[in-house]
Parts: structure tokens; C-alpha cells; sequence
């Protein structure tokens, strides 16, 4: 099971409609269909019930809709929080020292990290 399997999961299930579902993802509906189908059949399960004139969730599918938008949604924050890290210079720096050779360098190179940060 893919994000991207699972983000086709979520989409369905919204839209319940495979040519609607494929344009929020900006993939072909077979794409999504395909993908759809390979992943219920790896599960073992019909995650929704397909007519000639509409498709609905099944009931099962409906919790692993659920629980797919839950995956999605810490994926996201998992990015969001990788992003956050890309400048680690605007984050807070901590400098360990002893109290004798603290006293000796910090004041001669704290006023120089100061006129970097601010310029």
C-alpha cells in the first residue's frame, strides 16, 4: 500500500465518481481505477460497490477511507516538520562551555553571531 494508493482511496470515497476522483489527483481515471483495484485486491476486500450508474463505499471501505485521510493528513506533517528544519539557522543555538572558558571566549564572539543574525 502506496500514499499514492491511498491518496486515490481518500479521493474516491469523497468524490464517488473514478473521472472526478482522477482529476483531483491529476491522474487518468484507468490510472486510478487500476490502482484502486490492485490495492483492493492486496487487501482481500471490495473497498467500494461498483454499478453500471454509481459507486458507493462500502462499509468496511468507509473506515479505511478514514483511516487513509489520518495517514495523509501525519504524512503532511511529517513534510510540514522536514520543512521546518530546511533553515536550521533560524532556529535557536545552544553553546556549551565551561564557566572559566566561557567567561574567557563569549564575550568576544557573541557580539559577532548578533551583527550576523540581524544583517
Amino acid at each position: 500500500m502506496t500514499l499514492t494508493e491511498i491518496k486515490y482511496v481518500v479521493s474516491l470515497a469523497h468524490f464517488k465518481h473514478f473521472g472526478e476522483a482522477a482529476a483531483n489527483c491529476n491522474v487518468s481515471q484507468p490510472t486510478l481505477s487500476i490502482a484502486v483495484k490492485k490495492l483492493e485486491s492486496a487487501l482481500g476486500i471490495d473497498l467500494f460497490e461498483r454499478s453500471q450508474s454509481s459507486l458507493c463505499v462500502a462499509p468496511l471501505g468507509e473506515k479505511i477511507s478514514q483511516q487513509a485521510q489520518c495517514v495523509l493528513d501525519k504524512a503532511s506533517a511529517t513534510t510540514d516538520i522536514a520543512k521546518s528544519g530546511e533553515h536550521q539557522l533560524n532556529s535557536p543555538l545552544h553553546i556549551g562551555t565551561t564557566f572559566s572558558i566561557g567567561l574567557c571566549l563569549f564575550p568576544h564572539f557573541i557580539p559577532s553571531l548578533q551583527s550576523a543574525r540581524d544583517n
